[in-house]
Parts: C-alpha cells; sequence; structure tokens
C-alpha cells in the first residue's frame, strides 16, 4: 500500500511538473455538432421510387418468425443491423400490411408511424450520428396472404397445396414478411430463425443450422430472400469443394429429382463458363405450385410444379448474374435475365446444337413481327422489364458473341461476375467492360440491339461467322 502510495505521488508531481511547462495533455474535441434529418422514404429507382430508402446502409437481417399453417398467422421479430450514412432523425423499414406492435433502436423504445402502402416511419428516441451502427428491433404480426399484391411476378405470400406457405416475387418480395429495406440497391446478410409445428420443416436461403435456422453470409437482394414451409422431403449432399446443398420437394414433386439430381453437373458447367461458384450453398425448393414463374432465390432457387432441366440451367446462371452480382436498377433487368436465358442455349450447345443454325430459324420466324423487334432490352419503362429479355435477349448476346468473337466473349462472362461479386452494377457498366474487352467500338451495335425498337440493321443482325 504505501508502495502505490509513493507512486502516485510521483504521477502527480510528473503531472504537475507538466502543467507548469506549458505540456498538460489536451482535452479531447467535443463532438461535431449533429444535423438529424429523415432518411428517404424511396432508394432512388425511377421505375420504383417508393421502394427502399435512404439515410443508412443495410448490413443484416435476422428474421424470427413463428408461423402456424392451420391458422396461416404469422409473429415476426426482425432485428436489422445498419449503418447510418447521415445523420438521421429518422428513417424508413418497408413492411407491407402486417401489424407492427412496437420498435425498439438499440433497445430504446422508438416511436412509429405506418404511411403510403408499405413505410413503416420510425423515430428513435435519440438522433443517430452519421457512421454509427445500430439495430433496430421491429415486433409485428398478422396474416401475410391477406395482403395484396399487384400479381405478374410479385406473388405475396401464399398458401402450398400440402397446407403449409411459401414466399416468392419479384421485384416485390420481402416487404410480405418482415421489415426491410427494399431495393435491390442495399443488400446485407441474411438470417433465418423459424418455428413451425412438429412435421413441418422451413427451407430458405444460405447455409442449415438447427431445425428452422438458416444463414446467408453473402449479401443479397432483399427480393431473393425466401421461406418455404411445406411437408418436405430434403436431400442433401456436398458439391466437390465441400459446398453443401439441400434440396427440398414438396409431396407431389418426387419425380422432380431426376432434374434436381442433376444440380452438380449443371453448376460444374456453368463454373466453366462463369467462372467459381460464387455462393455460401447450394440446392433448390421444388414446390408443387401451378405458379407461372420459378426465381432464383439465393443459393436455392425456388422451382414452380413445372420447371424442367433448362429451368434448372437458367434459374443457377442467375447466382451469378443477378445474384452475386446484382442490378442497380430495374432497367438493368437484361443483366440478369438476358444471361440466364443465354445460358440455357450455351448447354444445348454443350449438348451439340448449333446456335448460329438456331439463331438463324429464330432471326426468319421473327422478322416480321413489330411486337417481337419493339421491346427493348435496356430502359424499357416501368411495367415492361420482363417483355424481352427472355427471347429478343437471347439473340441479342448471340449477336454480341459474334461480333466480338468467342475469346473475348468468354473473358467477358468470367470477368463481369468476378469484378462485380457480391456487389451491383448497371448496364452502362457492362457496355465499358465488353467495348474495353474487345477492343471494339460497340456503341452502334448496343444501341441498335438492346435500345432500338426495330429489327437490327444486316451488319449488326448477321456479326461474324452469322454471315456466312
Amino acid at each position: 500500500m504505501r508502495r502505490r502510495l509513493a507512486a502516485l505521488a510521483v504521477c502527480a508531481a510528473v503531472i504537475v511538473a507538466a502543467a507548469c511547462s506549458g505540456d498538460a495533455v489536451t482535452a479531447p474535441p467535443p463532438p461535431a455538432p449533429i444535423h438529424p434529418v429523415a432518411g428517404a422514404p424511396g432508394a432512388g429507382d425511377p421505375y420504383y421510387p417508393d421502394d427502399g430508402n435512404g439515410g443508412y446502409d443495410a448490413l443484416n437481417y435476422h428474421v424470427d418468425a413463428t408461423y402456424d399453417p392451420p391458422s396461416g398467422h404469422l409473429d415476426g421479430d426482425t432485428t436489422v443491423t445498419a449503418k447510418a450514412t447521415e445523420d438521421l432523425g429518422r428513417f424508413d423499414l418497408d413492411l407491407r400490411g402486417l401489424d407492427v406492435h412496437s420498435v425498439e433502436v438499440d433497445g430504446q423504445p422508438a416511436r412509429f408511424t405506418r404511411e403510403k402502402a408499405f413505410e413503416l416511419v420510425i423515430t428513435p428516441a435519440a438522433p443517430i450520428r452519421a457512421g454509427t451502427t445500430f439495430r433496430t428491433r421491429v415486433r409485428y404480426g398478422g396474416d401475410p396472404a391477406k395482403t395484396p399484391h399487384d400479381g405478374g411476378s410479385e406473388n405475396g405470400w401464399q398458401h402450398s397445396a400440402d397446407g403449409g406457405a411459401y414466399m416468392v416475387g419479384e421485384p416485390h418480395s420481402a416487404a410480405f414478411w418482415y421489415p426491410v429495406n427494399e431495393t435491390p440497391r442495399d443488400k446485407a446478410t441474411f438470417t433465418l430463425t423459424a418455428h413451425v409445428p412438429a412435421g413441418w420443416t422451413v427451407l430458405s436461403n444460405g447455409r442449415e443450422g438447427p431445425p428452422g435456422t438458416w444463414t446467408e453470409p453473402n449479401p443479397v437482394a432483399s427480393y431473393l430472400t425466401t421461406i418455404s414451409i411445406g411437408k418436405f422431403s430434403v436431400d442433401r449432399s456436398t458439391l466437390p469443394d465441400g459446398t453443401p446443398v439441400v434440396t427440398g420437394y414438396a409431396p407431389g414433386t418426387e419425380d422432380r429429382r431426376a432434374i434436381g439430381d442433376r444440380l452438380p453437373e449443371v453448376l460444374g458447367f456453368l463454373s466453366g463458363k462463369f467462372g467459381p461458384y460464387p455462393q455460401s450453398a447450394a440446392g433448390g425448393i421444388f414446390l408443387n405450385e401451378d405458379v407461372h414463374f420459378s426465381l432464383e432465390t439465393q443459393t436455392r432457387p425456388t422451382y414452380a410444379k413445372w420447371a424442367d432441366l433448362p429451368t434448372l440451367v437458367h434459374e443457377n446462371a442467375h447466382e451469378w448474374f443477378g445474384d452475386s452480382v446484382s442490378l442497380k436498377s430495374w432497367s438493368d433487368i437484361c443483366l440478369n435475365e438476358c444471361f440466364a436465358s443465354y445460358a440455357q442455349w450455351l448447354w444445348a450447345e454443350r449438348e451439340g446444337q448449333s446456335l448460329d443454325d438456331r439463331y438463324r430459324a429464330a432471326i426468319e420466324i421473327t422478322r416480321g413481327s413489330t411486337d417481337f423487334w419493339d421491346q427493348k432490352l435496356v430502359g424499357m419503362g416501368q411495367g415492361h422489364e420482363f417483355e424481352g429479355v427472355y427471347n429478343k435477349g437471347i439473340l441479342a448476346l448471340h449477336a454480341l458473341r459474334r461480333q466480338i468473337g468467342d475469346p473475348a466473349f468468354d473473358r467477358l462472362l468470367h470477368e463481369w461476375p468476378s469484378r462485380y461479386r457480391h456487389g451491383n452494377a448497371s448496364w452502362a457498366d457492362f457496355e465499358k467492360m465488353a467495348t474495353q474487352v474487345s477492343g471494339q467500338n460497340l456503341k452502334a451495335f448496343f444501341d441498335e440491339w438492346f435500345r432500338g425498337t426495330k429489327l437490327p440493321a444486316d451488319a449488326d443482325l448477321f456479326p461474324g461467322s452469322l454471315r456466312s
């Protein structure tokens, strides 16, 4: 004890001496003043201006959901981890239909209101400084199947044939069952902990944990998250590199196993075309539902009852084009669908089909079709995103391949998902890369094929080997 008092006396003398000599320790500067604002209620996509929100960057969603199949009732408890990009006095999340019971920000109760169709407006107890990581916890509940949806590829929460439920949709999906920044521009990691009665199985994205728990460690666009609750039979295996494969088959889809079992073969082929498989896990969810689309839900595509092998190829090509590399705006949808559709042609080429012959035949069939050629592939306008990308988009990419040659085209297919891995990119980014890789001025080609509304001139319609 005495030794310690002596040491303290020496320290005090040093401090006094420093003060007398003008070398006193300076106090840290006061924090910069905070100027809280309201985060924007939209993320800036001109086609869907109310989608998503501004003022923060979502980092992770942890969704805890309890679902009762007989009643269709869902109770949710979601924590959104985000980083403020400006001083926030309030901010929005997107949530459709369900009733909000409480909101907390960093453990403190927050005020909230509902505005427009799906804005959950949150006012924290104290402003949030830009650069701060904060956590918002929302407790909510209701019957998500009662929330209206727009139809088309926006499916909403649906009851399945076996009495369970599933959630797939594009461009809107996640906000039907958890609060989210619903824009592809703000990707985040995702964890689901689901509670269902005994006898039911839950399938979702990423790697499987304890029953009902799924974790996707790679950033995911929110419309690519999913949940399926059903009486699935589940197959588990691994790819040659150890990537876990989990595939579920709803009752009545047992014959789809012949397709699902070919997934390792398909992913091996696609890896040869696009580079290493970019996701944390693989598999599929085979529904016994007659929805008119399958969807590339990240790591584990969701398939309609009619899905065939080309569908398997298409949806898994999205794991590179659309899932790992996501669009910046919905006008860039060709980056997803044109490439996934062309992957089906690449698979057909693997099986011995002449793509040049197939291309010429398609041109002859469509040459006189104004409806076919007036479909823009870029800048098509809201509501027209999915009209040309599955058919005209295939022809456009094959023409591009012949225009720049196979070596440059192959390099492009590898470099694109590598450069923008787990990020976002625009169609302008792709045109820039194609120009750099090919060494050609492709402006006129892209104008005719991707922005044009009529049959391209022969020079662009039959480039390279297509001229013969």
